[in-house]
């Protein structure tokens, strides 16, 4: 989705990664998590940290930041989940994503929203809604259902699923 077609005011949960702000509708977000036991899964890149237990359902967890190319989270008394839903090709699939703290549920309208910067040709970019401008500082605003590819989701689904198989037996 482009910026041009954001034509009406939308709510975004803010958080922070390694102190750059960052924002996703919060229509995707389904509930944030204090930071619980993270099972690492063998043989998966590194910003897939493991997986959870949501109340019986194995939820894969990533580290968003490292995804970028930041430094792996350091844990904090603000450290969290937030567990969104991402959609491709007409599938949902559910995700923990690590913060290193929520900010607050905030109203933008389309007009505070710019498009995003263009980095050149090699970069992908297509996860970036816009560039919130929100008291005076720029946010992120991330596509989520932009931002795994589906053969990444794929993975996660195989592995993690394979794993919730492995519990229940």
């Amino acid at each position: 989705m482009s910026v041009t077609a954001i034509t009406k005011t939308t709510q975004y949960l803010s958080f922070t990664l390694r102190d750059e702000l960052f924002a996703v509708d919060v229509a995707k977000v389904r509930e944030i998590l204090d930071v619980v036991a993270i099972t690492k899964i063998p043989q998966t890149p590194d910003y897939m940290r493991g997986v959870i237990n949501l109340r019986g359902s194995v939820v894969p967890v990533m580290d968003m930041g490292q995804k970028f190319g930041l430094p792996p989270a350091e844990r904090s008394v603000n450290s969290c989940i937030i567990v969104v839903e991402v959609c491709q090709d007409g599938v949902t699939t559910v995700l923990g994503s690590l913060a290193d703290s929520v900010q607050e549920v905030l109203e933008l309208e389309p007009e505070q929203i710019e498009p995003p910067p263009r980095i050149g040709t090699h970069l992908r970019t297509d996860f970036i809604k816009g560039m919130g401008k929100y008291n005076d500082q720029f946010m992120i605003i991330l596509d989520i259902d932009q931002l795994f590819n589906s053969e990444e989701l794929q993975c996660s689904a195989g592995v993690f699923a394979d794993e919730e198989r492995e519990n229940r037996e």
